[in-house]
Order: structure tokens, then sequence, then C-alpha cells
């Protein structure tokens, strides 16, 4: 086993398309030896190889089924099975239920289905789930998305990791993350306005802070700002309500938890 620190290497943070230089969400959480790549959001294939292959991986963790956080799995799959890269097994993959479903549907082009699970060992994830990836211990919480959205707590060498993907405040989110040494958190919106039909789906910056308040977190990392923000103003929007360090997730940055 590798004494490797746990880290969180930024894959990319735009919402809800990639900029010029900026992926959408997507990160490469490594420790013990292992690597997680956690959403795979359209454009963070490439960059993803800057640390490890496809064939280098121990596991996919996917927080929900909006492209912006998975569409890069489409592009992963013709990389796994039809180019340079050469599996050992089909890479572990933890997401949504539906997950297979979804990327069969896209990438099935003849009457007989796409064989996904060439690519992709598929596990559904459940409020709770737990699962050891080398070192790396997982545990995924269901959160309040709108759909099927889960955040997710790394922890190896007594460090912990907490990953929102995107949801509105809720219960699970501030449990999951309670006491944990690095929270990186969304904070999509401008307001706290709902969006039309539902309820909030996402954390203003201001909420973002106070998740990370009240869960007693050691540190913020602000994601997945909106558009209508330039991070500056969601780090010091967010650090108006939590007193500890703030920083944004800046593409190609990487941080030791």
């Amino acid at each position: 086993m590798s004494d490797e620190p746990l880290q969180l290497a930024v894959l990319g943070s735009a919402t809800p398309y990639p900029s010029a230089d900026n992926p959408c969400s997507g990160y490469l959480v490594s420790g013990g030896g292992a690597r997680v790549w956690v959403d795979a959001g359209t454009g963070t294939l490439g960059p993803l190889q800057r640390h490890a292959r496809l064939d280098e991986l121990d596991a996919i963790w996917i927080s929900h089924l909006h492209a912006d956080h998975c569409a890069d799995l489409l592009t992963a799959y013709y990389g796994a099975l039809y180019a340079d890269v050469r599996l050992a097994a089909p890479i572990p993959l933890y997401g949504p239920p539906g997950t297979a479903d979804r990327l069969a549907d896209f990438l099935t082009n003849t009457a007989r289905r796409s064989p996904v699970e060439s690519a992709f060992a598929v596990t559904e994830l459940a409020d709770g789930h737990r699962v050891h990836i080398g070192p790396l211990g997982l545990t995924s919480r269901a959160v309040d998305h709108g759909m099927p959205a889960f955040a997710l707590r790394v922890e190896a060498g007594g460090r912990s990791l907490v990953y929102s993907g995107d949801t509105a405040p809720c219960a699970a989110l501030t449990e999951l993350a309670e006491g944990c040494d690095l929270l990186l958190c969304e904070a999509e919106s401008p307001t706290p306005e709902a969006e039309p039909g539902s309820g909030p789906v996402h954390h203003t910056p201001e909420q973002a802070g106070a998740t990370a308040t009240v869960a007693r977190a050691a540190r913020l990392l602000v994601t997945h700002v909106g558009r209508a923000m330039a991070p500056a103003e969601a780090v010091a929007r967010a650090g108006t309500r939590f007193a500890g360090p703030v920083a944004h997730a800046d593409p190609g940055a990487t941080f030791t938890v």
C-alpha cells in the first residue's frame, strides 16, 4: 500500500457546459495508491489523462445523470473498448439507478444492445452505500436535487473529503460532511430561488458557507459556480457564512486533504 496522501485534482468545475478553459464537473480523488474518477462531466476525460489512463483507474463514481456530471462516460466507453486502452477487467462504476441503461440507450446503434458492461462494472448507488476502493472508504448519501442524486464522503489515513454533487442544502449532506477536512460544495445559484415546478435544487454561495459551518468542515472549496457569478464573487459570498479557509475549485488545481 502506498503512503500517498488523500488528494483532490480538479479536472473541471464549469456548469452547465464547458467554457474555453474549464470542463464541466469532474475530479480525481486519490490516496494510498488508489484512484477514483468522481463525476465525468463534459470535457473531463482529457485532463483526467494528465493524472491517469482509463486502465489505471480503480473506480468511477457518478453523483447524478445530468450531462454536465456524466457525459464523458460516453467517450470513456469508446476509449476503454475501441482504442489503445487494454482493460484487465471492466472499470467499477458506481452511479445512480439506471446508469447502465442510460449509457446503453445512447450508445446502442443497432438492434443489439451496446455492451456497456464490457467497459463498466456498474453498481447502483443507494442512500448509505459504502464501499472500499483499496484504502479509500467511500460513503454515498442521497441528496436533494429533484432527481436521484448523491453526495460522497471519501476517507483514508484519518483524513476526509466530502463532495456535495448537485443539491440544495439538506440534512443528509450536512450529516455526511460532519467534521470533514475538506468540503467540496457546489454554489450554482446566485439567489435561493427554486426552479419552476420544484423546490430548490442547488446551493447559493452563502448556503455553501452555512453548510460548511454547520458541518464543522475544516476547509471549503466552492465549485459548480453558475455563469452569473465570477468564482471570486462566490468565494467572497461563501466566506460571509464560513470562518474557515475558502477557495474555488479552479480547473487544474490539486489539493492535499
